[in-house]
């Protein structure tokens, strides 16, 4: 098994040190990064103070910014998996007339 890597990050001024598999490392420091910059532009619009709030509302941020990708993620996967069913059901019917299929 190996060993977790200690990782030191940075968010808002203040260090936090990690525990993180060795690959994971650079995975790490950037949702660090990431987390980092919108905790700043939280802060920095003055609307929510303190460090608690201010990292709520980035985690239901980015959470919101990931529910939407994985919404648009099924949604393209519904139509691609539409589409092929619709190609499958042309080949098929062109193989079974014995015609030549235009795509």
């Amino acid at each position: 098994m190996t060993e977790a890597t200690r990782v030191s990050i940075r968010i808002l001024e203040k260090e936090y040190h990690v525990a993180c598999p060795p690959g994971a490392r650079n995975d790490l420091i950037d949702s660090a990064e990431l987390l980092n910059r919108k905790m700043r532009e939280i802060r920095d619009s003055g609307k929510v103070v303190g460090l608690d709030r201010i990292a709520v509302m980035a985690a239901l941020n980015l959470t919101n910014e990931l529910l939407k990708t994985q919404g648009r993620d099924e949604v393209a996967d519904a139509d691609l998996a539409a589409r092929l069913k619709s190609m499958r059901e042309r080949v098929e019917s062109a193989l079974a007339k014995g015609q030549q299929l235009e795509l």
